[in-house]
């Protein structure tokens, strides 16, 4: 399935203007931690070839889910809420259901730049890649890549 294609600015102007309306609600951690992860988004978008800068901002958006929920169930107040809090509350929670999606598409771009697979399966069992080098308990014979046409079966050719 192929995702539509959306800009990393994009991204970064939704959850801007999310996350400051969520700061009406709430104070302190959230908006440091969802504004630190907004920075390394802009920093995503000024190096557009870094791998480093948008596998950052990938790997703050996932954990700023985590923050986000952590810090809504905290410090939510069921009542006491002000219209102007509600509305502020349902803008970090918004900001909050929107962020999967934003990983989706912001892992879709870390690809695009070169960045390989980030869960590798091989790291439960035995790696199935192929190098040069050979394990000591490799059951294959080594191959001589030296060998010249002794190795080969070859007779040597006499002068």
């Amino acid at each position: 399935m192929e995702l539509p294609t959306v800009n990393l600015k994009t991204i970064l102007l939704v959850h801007w203007l999310l996350t400051t309306w969520g700061c009406i609600a709430f104070e302190g951690p959230y908006p440091w931690a969802n504004f630190t992860i907004l920075a390394l988004g802009v920093w995503a978008v000024a190096q557009r070839d870094s791998i480093d800068a948008i596998s950052l901002f990938l790997g703050g958006l996932a954990a700023t889910i985590f923050l986000d929920i952590v810090h809504i169930s905290i410090f939510y107040q069921r009542t006491g809420f002000s219209d102007t809090e509600r509305f502020g509350a349902g803008m970090a929670i918004l900001s909050l259901l929107l962020k999967p999606l934003s990983c989706c598409f912001v892992y879709h771009m870390y690809r695009e730049r070169g960045g390989e697979l980030l869960l590798h399966i091989g790291f439960l069992g035995p790696s199935q890649e192929r190098s040069d080098y050979q394990t000591i308990d490799s059951p294959e014979a080594p191959t001589d890549p030296f060998g010249g046409s002794e190795s080969r079966g070859h007779a040597p050719q006499g002068y």
